[in-house]
């Protein structure tokens, strides 16, 4: 902390999971923050990003925020090719880190062909991706520092609201489904393994992933017993190269090499099961969701698209700067709009949960084991998906 007892933050990034974290401090205001130091790759994007969250320095070298004896945590907002070596070098430096999901993946070694989501086998990528989390959990426990995972669905209220009513009513989840989907990305490299680690089921899937893994290790400790994934059986595809250019022009999805739908089905060590499915062919929006098939209870949890408001345009006039909803591609006609996206999606919760976890010393909801989890089962869909039948997966 510095000489005011503020917590200091160094971001690394400047893009939209950036704007995400940083509007969601807006709404903190509990514990004292101090904005200290912003880093990225382009100058036009750091001046703009230092400007809007009113950081006191910025530059482009990372080496700034670990050197910076006032920084207490570095959130890590960029891409997930370099994830792993700046949360080593940030608990190397004394640091606590957030990082944005995906916490880490395969994005090919030297040596390897390009295209290397056709040209290296799945197998070989979980392999890796098996050292990638050792190094990290290394590097953490050395520390002693906090490792807080950016998984925004674990704090979204209505995920929130099903955890409590399994803890109270003692309910045990016989089937989950959850769902991420739209048309697309808006990034420039969403269809490059080399920058992505994979497609629409790391870049999308993963935040239903990780909220019902999640739940069902809240079922686990009301039980007072332990529940893992123990194996999956996926299948991943691309849809949209086999579209003609008209057909194409209302969806953004350009996968080189990634898969544009994944779904996985997951079988946990208590016999339950859960689905995942993750699409860029969805049109009219982001939608988001998780349900829940419990002994005691049905538990459905709408992120989006949500019915809290609804609009209606015949035309788009004035409309440039209103925000509507994630990758709509028209604002005309009927929509839902994202109210408070910010809290419907957790996010505000989430850098409550940690900026406390930090300044109380407590353990943060979303963890190193969450994400550890979470990258093993997704690796582990895309190994099934290449050998053509379920994987087992060690607890």
């Amino acid at each position: 902390m510095n000489a005011k007892g503020e917590i200091c933050i160094g971001m690394a990034g400047a893009g939209r999971a950036t704007e995400l974290h940083m509007n969601a401090l807006k709404r903190f205001s509990g514990l004292p923050i101090c904005k200290k130091h912003i880093i990225a790759r382009r100058w036009e994007q750091i001046n703009a990003a230092k400007e809007r969250y009113e950081f006191q320095n910025a530059s482009r070298d990372f080496q700034d925020l670990l050197n910076d004896d006032e920084i207490d945590v570095i959130d890590i907002c960029t891409p997930p090719y370099v994830h792993e070596q700046m949360i080593i070098d940030a608990m190397n430096a004394g640091k606590h880190v957030i990082c944005e999901k995906p916490l880490c993946g395969y994005f090919g070694v030297e040596g390897d062909k390009q295209n290397i989501g056709r040209k290296i086998s799945k197998v070989e990528m979980y392999e890796e991706l098996l050292k990638s989390l050792d190094r990290i959990k290394s590097a953490i426990q050395k520390s002693g520092k906090k490792f807080m995972y950016a998984e925004n669905f674990i704090y979204a209220p209505a995920i929130q609201k099903a955890a409590e009513i399994i803890r109270k009513k003692k309910s045990k989840i016989l089937f989950a489904k959850g769902e991420e989907s739209l048309k697309g990305s808006s990034s420039r490299v969403a269809g490059e393994w080399n920058k992505t680690g994979g497609g629409t089921f790391i870049r999308t899937g993963i935040h239903p992933l990780s909220a019902i893994i999640w739940l069902k290790k809240v079922e686990a400790e009301t039980h007072g017993k332990e529940i893992f994934v123990k194996n999956v059986l996926a299948d991943m595809s691309q849809i949209t190269p086999n579209l003609s250019e008209y057909e194409h022009r209302h969806i953004a999805a350009f996968p080189n090499d990634v898969e544009d739908f994944g779904m996985a089905c997951l079988t946990f060590s208590d016999e339950t099961k859960a689905i995942i499915l993750a699409t860029d062919t969805l049109l009219g929006g982001s939608k988001n969701y998780v349900e829940l098939y419990c002994n005691d209870a049905a538990i459905n949890c709408t992120l989006t698209m949500s019915d809290l408001m609804k609009t209606y345009f015949l035309d788009e006039d004035r409309l440039d700067e209103v925000y509507l909803s994630e990758m709509l591609p028209s604002r005309l006609g009927w929509n839902n709009v994202a109210v408070e996206d910010e809290i419907i999606r957790g996010y505000a919760d989430e850098m409550k949960n940690f900026i406390e976890s930090i300044y109380y010393d407590q353990k943060p909801h979303s963890d190193f084991q969450l994400a550890y989890d979470t990258m093993k089962i997704i690796y582990s869909a895309y190994k099934s998906a290449e050998i053509g039948h379920s994987v087992d997966i060690e607890n």
